[in-house]
């Protein structure tokens, strides 16, 4: 199945999910329902609800608390993007400007909290302490790997396992936390919740692995952002620790000055060149099929229908993404 596919056979319940979302967003502070309306209606194809809702309808259940967590997390998920686009100065997300370039980064940072207020409002109210206990822990690692992610910022000594640890708990945990929670809310087995805790941890990460190649190999219109984004901001992504592991003497020396004085736009081809010669992008996306396949081999045990196969394809389609 493509992207298309999937969305057709889930529309009806994503329909929920979106009407859920708008009446959340509801505030009598309009600068909140201004911009919270820009972010979440700014072209995202929502993943993350929508894997929770195809695990659920693997296990042919819908209802409302599905709806619900759907809702929750894509808040979450857009609390962290308004957040990382003003710890970025990001100004391009999704091809459009970013929340903070049209309203200001004090405006984004406090209507992100108020999103993460409003995700834990709707978390009470599903009345599950382990919902609650899973997503606190969930959004508590995912500040911890941004934090990481910062303090690793210009390190040019930082190793593969560090960097694997750090999208782990900035994207995966997310992701993991989703899967995990719908066996939760529809009372499964433990050996299925494990299943579709798997195959969220491996799908987060197969994603955003793919997404450090695309910072390299895509076009702003494709990706969504500006090109070598990563790269400007002196991000050490697995693309560049594999070049320097793999690269000649000036290879390194290239590398290592772009990422310690976050200035390699100006080198921008040359780094390209030294990602090819080392076939590091190949690499990556390499490493990104393996996070899938795990994430396919996790979901074996669930029962076979289309929304187990669209779950495998969104697999296939986090290691092989163009945008």
């Amino acid at each position: 199945m493509d992207i298309k596919q999937i969305q057709k056979i889930s529309n009806a319940e994503m329909t929920q999910v979106n009407v859920l979302i708008n009446k959340q967003l509801t505030s009598d502070v309009i600068l909140i329902k201004q911009l919270g309306f820009y972010i979440v209606h700014s072209g995202g194809k929502r993943i993350r609800p929508l894997i929770a809702i195809l695990a659920a309808k693997t296990l042919s259940v819908h209802n409302d608390k599905i709806t619900k967590l759907a809702t929750i997390i894509e808040f979450v998920h857009t609390a962290t993007l308004l957040h990382d686009d003003v710890v970025d100065e990001s100004d391009l997300r999704r091809g459009k400007k970013t929340a903070n370039a049209l309203f200001g980064n004090a405006a984004s940072v406090l209507v992100g909290d108020f999103l993460y207020t409003r995700s834990f409002q709707m978390m009470s109210e599903l009345k599950n302490l382990q919902v609650m206990e899973i997503l606190s822990s969930a959004t508590n690692v995912i500040a911890e790997g941004e934090v990481l992610q910062l303090m690793n910022c210009n390190d040019v000594n930082i190793t593969e396992k560090i960097y694997m640890d750090i999208i782990y708990c900035k994207t995966a945990k997310l992701f993991e936390a989703t899967t995990q929670l719908v066996a939760i809310l529809t009372e499964q087995s433990p050996e299925i919740e494990m299943a579709l805790l798997n195959y969220g941890k491996y799908l987060g990460t197969a994603f955003q692995l793919t997404d450090d190649v695309m910072d390299y190999c895509s076009n702003a219109e494709e990706m969504g952002k500006n090109s070598g984004d990563d790269l400007a901001q002196g991000k050490p992504t697995l693309p560049l620790i594999y070049a320097m592991q793999k690269g000649n003497k000036e290879q390194r020396a290239l590398i290592t000055d772009a990422i310690e004085k976050a200035d390699g736009m100006q080198y921008f081809s040359l780094i390209m060149q030294a990602l090819v010669a080392t076939r590091a992008l190949e690499y990556v996306r390499s490493r990104a099929q393996e996070e899938a396949d795990k994430a396919i081999k996790a979901i074996a045990i669930l029962p076979d229908n289309q929304y187990k196969d669209a779950l495998i394809s969104l697999a296939h389609l986090a290691a092989n993404r163009k945008t």
